[in-house]
């Protein structure tokens, strides 16, 4: 099962999910604000990736951090501040097939599906 997170205001994520529909892919959207995210999967993603990938440096929400906490940021700290502020994630975040994608372009998307299906 794919599983897609964001939150259902996001431009990217109605992308993600417009192209997803469009691909016929079946996938299960999470919204990080209404179902609530998972302490063990947010430090997974950033054991896999880094939090320098997952955390969106260009969001309102890292711009409103103090700048302590943005010069302090570490794998540790990352999870702590996403757990109290889960839009602090780069979006869309795709997980499928053991796969995880941060971000969306149709043709990083279209290049995945073909490869993996």
């Amino acid at each position: 099962m794919t599983l897609v997170y964001g939150i259902k205001n996001c431009d990217t994520v109605k992308k993600a999910k417009k192209w997803l529909d469009d691909a016929n892919i079946n996938y299960q959207f999470v919204d990080f604000r209404a179902d609530g995210i998972d302490r063990k999967k947010v430090a997974h993603w950033i054991q896999a990736l880094g939090w320098e990938t997952i955390v969106n440096k260009r969001s309102t929400t890292w711009k409103q951090l103090d700048q302590t906490a943005r010069d302090n940021m570490d794998e540790n700290s990352a999870i702590e501040v996403i757990m109290q502020q889960p839009t602090l994630i780069k979006r869309p975040l795709l997980e499928s097939q053991d796969t995880i994608k941060v971000g969306f372009k149709a043709a990083e998307y279209e290049t995945f599906f073909n490869d993996s299906f």
